[in-house]
């Protein structure tokens, strides 16, 4: 999936130009949003939407890798996802667990490191089985960190790190930002500096929204299969001219600078 010279490959330009690596965001977090649309207006199944979203993400690893983008988080599957009809979410499952089979070794060798957030509970034994190898297997990698939101709800997540609190014991008086980011799932994680979402749609969908206070959302209507690389520069082209004051005035980083004003 990634080839060992994207490993020390400085960003490239394609038809976009792309913005100087000082100009990057560190963490970009990802709706992957369209399948389903860009499927029908094909005369194609939902299920095959899927899998071209998923062919497309093979794709985009490397273009994220040679920016120099160091974490990804993809809303892959939400909580609310599983209102959905059974014969979209069970092929749906099955493409994960031969994704796994698929990709894992090339992602391994190339320092992948493999993150899951959300719940693993209603899953099968077998595929709940594969995704805690793979995390095992690419724990230690550092060239690129991909955190896959499965069976995610930002709610979910809020309510169940006030739990962790209590459970913890902490004083009501101890809790702060700090202390309440901690026992989120993210835990370890920067917060993302941009979060984009494709096929046009203007809203975050109980994604990070703890982690998302104060990064740049970028809307496309570019459905998710043809996200590809001159669309993944003119993202970050323009989160590059965006300037971050973090709510205060003229102390903020303009261009894109790094820093998500927490976790530096």
């Amino acid at each position: 999936m990634l080839s060992r010279s994207t490993r020390n490959k400085t960003a490239n330009s394609s038809s976009t130009d792309v913005p100087p690596e000082t100009a990057l965001p560190r963490h970009v977090a990802i709706i992957m949003d369209g399948n389903g649309r860009w499927a029908r207006e094909r005369g194609l199944s939902r299920q095959a939407g899927h899998r071209a979203g998923t062919e497309n993400l093979r794709r985009l690893l490397k273009v994220f890798a040679e920016r120099r983008v160091q974490y990804l988080t993809l809303y892959a599957f939400s909580t609310e996802n599983w209102k959905r009809p059974k014969r979209e979410i069970n092929p749906l499952l099955r493409l994960i667990g031969r994704v796994i089979d698929r990709e894992l070794q090339s992602l391994h060798e190339n320092g992948v490191r493999l993150v899951h957030i959300g719940s693993l509970e209603p899953l099968s034994d077998d595929l709940r089985g594969r995704i805690c190898r793979a995390i095992e297997l690419t724990k230690d990698n550092d060239t690129l960190t991909v955190c896959v939101a499965f069976n995610y709800g930002a709610r979910a997540e809020i309510v169940e790190a006030a739990r962790r609190l209590i459970r913890d014991g902490v004083a009501p008086e101890d809790v702060t930002e700090e202390s309440f980011a901690g026992h989120l799932s993210t835990a370890g994680l920067p917060d993302p500096d941009l979060v984009i979402r494709t096929a046009g749609e203007m809203r975050l969908s109980n994604f990070l929204l703890w982690q998302a206070a104060y990064a740049e959302f970028y809307s496309t209507p570019v459905y998710w299969p043809d996200f590809d690389e001159t669309e993944v520069d003119k993202a970050l082209l323009a989160y590059s001219q965006r300037v971050r004051n973090f709510g205060g005035l003229n102390g903020g980083s303009a261009n894109g600078a790094k820093s998500n004003g927490r976790h530096g």
